[in-house]
């Protein structure tokens, strides 16, 4: 079982990222998000979020047991998917203009899908935490293999001026997936956007490798509001680089690349220095190539169903 001096291991790392609770009510405890036409939630909001939102008319708040939030249909039937994204558009303007939200940064980001609808509708991603709907995300990881057929680990390092996890290890390409764009248009645009890797090299190489899921809450290392619900579903791909082929910086988000072994990132795993969903999504590729195995890791079924939660709401 892989362990540190420090106590950490791969589980406490999945802990750390995969951290709401098991045994809450979520209703007991959360507004829950609902769209018109649908009486599934789509996602939880924090009572001091709720206290603290703006709300204009196209939203129907419920503060009795079930609590809720309902986007109202403005359009009488005729177009609910633009009722709703005008409600949410009206309502992270107002956030925007007043200033109330650090995780919104007071500025416009990009539409991010609630994946869990019935019918197209997406809101700004900085927003989306306070709304608890479900995020996507696309990574790869890129490794190449030596004369001896050693594996190595393209590694990035996060620019320090980024809002989460600045300077930590991270993927060697990540990215949230924007509404209308797909995993494989995500990983394309951010290979050549954060490590000038062409389009033609990864449609040609990368391999689609499962899909992991867990639900983060964000706490005291969070730059913005605690306490925000947020599941995630991360679309894992792997890219083995031929030798020759070295990523390199393209935009301001990544600071260098290191060509590491599986031990050195290991050690570094172990020592707290990845960004924690990187973290997730490096033990679920070591698990793939044999790295870490029922022989090497006694928490493995639990690191397993911990990288595989089943989420709250509709599956995208």
């Amino acid at each position: 079982m892989a362990s540190h001096s420090n106590g950490r291991t791969y589980l406490s790392l999945l802990e750390s990222c995969d951290n709401f609770p098991y045994n809450v009510e979520p209703k007991e405890v959360y507004y829950q998000l609902f769209l018109p036409n649908d009486d599934q939630p789509h996602g939880y909001l924090l009572p001091k979020t709720v206290q603290k939102m703006p709300w204009t008319s196209r939203f129907h708040v419920t503060h009795d047991r079930p609590r809720s939030v309902t986007v109202v249909d403005s359009s009488g039937g005729k177009d609910i998917p633009g009722a709703v994204n005008s409600a949410f558009s009206e309502l992270i303007n107002i956030c925007i203009e007043k200033d109330l939200f650090h995780i919104i940064a007071g500025t416009h980001s990009e539409p991010f899908s609630i994946v869990s609808a019935k019918y197209p509708v997406h809101m700004e991603r900085f927003a989306s935490a306070l709304f608890g709907i479900t995020s996507r995300g696309a990574y790869i990881m890129a490794y190449t293999k030596t004369t001896d057929d050693t594996m190595k680990v393209w590694i990035s390092r996060r620019a320090a001026h980024l809002y989460t996890s600045p300077g930590m290890l991270d993927a060697t390409v990540a990215g949230g997936i924007k509404a209308g764009s797909s995993p494989l248009d995500t990983i394309i645009h951010e290979a050549d956007e954060e490590a000038s890797l062409p389009e033609d090299l990864v449609r040609e190489r990368v391999r689609s490798a499962g899909v992991l899921t867990y639900i983060s809450v964000t706490g005291a290392d969070f730059p913005g509001e605690k306490g925000l619900v947020i599941p995630d579903v991360i679309y894992a791909h792997d890219l083995e680089l031929p030798s020759n082929v070295i990523p390199k910086p393209n935009d301001d988000e990544v600071e260098e690349f290191y060509c590491m072994t599986v031990e050195e990132i290991q050690e570094a795993l172990l020592n707290g220095e990845f960004k924690p969903d990187s973290a997730a999504v490096l033990i679920d590729f070591f698990i793939r190539h044999g790295i870490i195995t029922p022989e090497n890791e006694k928490d493995f079924i639990e690191i397993s169903m911990r990288l595989h939660r089943r989420l709250p709401f509709r599956a995208p």
